[in-house]
């Protein structure tokens, strides 16, 4: 049935690990507004990193309401609703769609050793090629072995396993379900775009299999606004509710990885770097020696998008950001981030390129891409007494370009345009050093709510307002992407002699980060 014109928004929802964003856009992809209120997770001992499941819904009923509040006549304007949201994690529920404990989120990293045991055995090649993707401990089969191991009884009250969007779209619309794309690397096989019992049995949970809910694929099929859904947000009953993709499968849709032209990359710098590449079938997919990444079914027809992504992005400037605001505050002096940011780009660019090696690797759970290491560390090389704080501040975004091109050199041939979204997109310098380590042209991306956005493509498709996602994303995408910027062949070249000594450098690190480690938890002799 043809959706009237006069209903003429569609609501994106982005429930992410910092924000839970709702977006609402015309039929065309015009932004109309937005309300976003803060996530709020718990990070406790031993790696654990958990999101109580009731206030997840309860922000995100706030969200809609107040998304409601700020657009005239919405409720009779919505022609669809789309969710989507952070990735990984394993979300519990019973019998009677309540939460059985808080969720254990992508961040958490309780199963590394049982991953380590995994990784190191025989089982690893052949669960690398039936999912695409490298085991790690942010990953839904990673923790429902760990549950199964150690928490057993909190599995034996759960009769599904959700993911953030999934457990959103429960309480939308009453349908279990989730989509392709955590399918596959949940405890699936990504030529069938689904989940699959060897894949669960390499594993080691094939008693959990039961737990794997139905996989709706959003663009072709939706739900309808359950009552007390409609009841609790404002919305009207009935109107049609489609599962979008995971977070960054809609990020990147959003930014424009989907194109008919070859060789398109799309990298999301946010707090976590993503950098993607999209093959046309799953044939086309390039799987590396060091069995990590994620293969994913993408939201078109035999569409695949391959990733790889650094743990830490964005943190790594905010903790240099912070170091600077720490030492001014003891003295008196305050500054918010947003005014240290200000003048960045100016100052890094100023910057000799060039100067040291920095590996962006500050995240507390390691890295995972395109290696894995949950002892990774952050580290500068080459400093001498003439550096100053912007020549780490350069080397800081540097690294960050080095781990991009080390995630894409391990899924094929480098991008030649490259598309870019999240939070540090628009830093000249940061885009300009990019373009230059990946030696590509480099296309930011305008709008500030991709994710959100690419999850409303997925409904506009699903109830027949475009035809295709080819239709789609010409009114979506490509007005948002800003003309290319092309990157500096001699600082390119600086780079590429660079590239090597990094590379060499994150390889010889590796035992000192598992001696530092041992160290650091009193393992005696290392």
């Amino acid at each position: 049935m043809a959706i009237p014109q006069s209903r003429d928004v569609i609501i994106g929802i982005d429930a992410g690990t910092s924000l839970i964003k709702t977006v609402a856009f015309t039929r065309d992809g015009r932004q109309l507004a937005d309300f976003s209120l803060p996530n709020t997770y718990s990070t406790l001992p031993g790696g654990w990193v958990e999101q109580d499941m009731s206030r997840t819904w309860t922000d995100t009923v706030a969200a809609l309401r107040g998304l409601v509040a700020a657009v005239p006549d919405f409720a009779s304007r919505v022609a669809a609703i789309a969710v989507t949201g952070q990735g990984d994690g394993t979300w519990l529920v019973d019998d009677d769609g309540r939460p059985v404990a808080s969720a254990l989120l992508w961040l958490d990293s309780r199963a590394a050793a049982m991953v380590e045991d995994i990784r190191s055995s025989d089982r690893n090649f052949a669960l690398y090629q039936r999912t695409g993707s490298g085991l790690n401990a942010c990953q839904q089969g990673a923790q429902l072995a760990w549950l199964q191991a150690h928490a057993p009884q909190t599995l034996s009250r759960a009769s599904t396993a959700f993911h953030c969007k999934d457990w959103l779209y429960f309480l939308l619309t009453g349908q279990r379900a989730t989509d392709p794309s955590e399918a596959t690397f949940t405890s699936g096989n990504f030529r069938k775009r689904g989940f699959d019992a060897e894949t669960a049995k390499l594993i080691g949970i094939s008693d959990c299999a039961a737990l794997f809910p139905e996989v709706v694929d959003g663009v072709v099929t939706t739900h309808p606004l359950s009552a007390a859904a409609a009841l609790e947000t404002g919305l009207p009953q009935g109107v049609p509710v489609s599962l979008g993709y995971v977070d960054v499968i809609c990020n990147a849709l959003g930014a424009g990885l989907y194109d008919p032209a070859p060789d398109v990359g799309c990298t999301i710098i946010g707090s976590t770097g993503m950098h993607m590449r999209l093959a046309p079938s799953a044939d086309a997919v390039v799987l590396n020696p060091e069995a990590t990444g994620y293969t994913m079914p993408f939201p078109v027809p035999g569409h695949y998008a391959q990733m790889q992504s650094n743990m830490a992005a964005t943190l790594n400037i905010d903790w240099l950001i912070d170091l600077a605001r720490d030492l001014l505050a003891a003295e008196g002096v305050t500054r918010s981030r947003a005014d240290l940011i200000r003048r960045i780009d100016e100052r890094v660019l100023a910057a000799r390129p060039g100067e040291l090696l920095f590996h962006p690797f500050i995240s507390d759970a390691g890295e995972r891409g395109p290696f894995v290491s949950h002892e990774a560390c952050a580290q500068f090389l080459g400093l001498r007494s003439r550096h100053g704080y912007w020549d780490l501040m350069r080397a800081v975004m540097e690294g960050l370009a080095f781990a991009a091109r080390d995630c894409y050199a391990a899924m094929g041939a480098l991008p030649r345009d490259l598309r870019i979204t999240g939070g540090a997109a628009r830093s000249r310098a940061l885009g300009s050093i990019l373009g230059a380590a990946l030696e590509c042209n480099v296309r930011v991306c305008s709008r500030g709510e991709a994710g959100a956005a690419g999850a409303a493509m997925i409904a506009a498709v699903a109830t027949g307002i475009y035809p295709d996602m080819a239709a789609c994303a010409e009114d979506w995408v490509t007005p948002c992407l800003n003309a290319p910027q092309a990157y500096d062949p001699e600082l390119a070249s600086r780079y590429s002699r660079m590239f090597p000594t990094y590379l060499d450098a994150r390889l010889a690190a590796r035992p000192v980060w598992k001696q530092l480690a041992a160290l650091r938890a009193g393992g005696g002799h290392v």
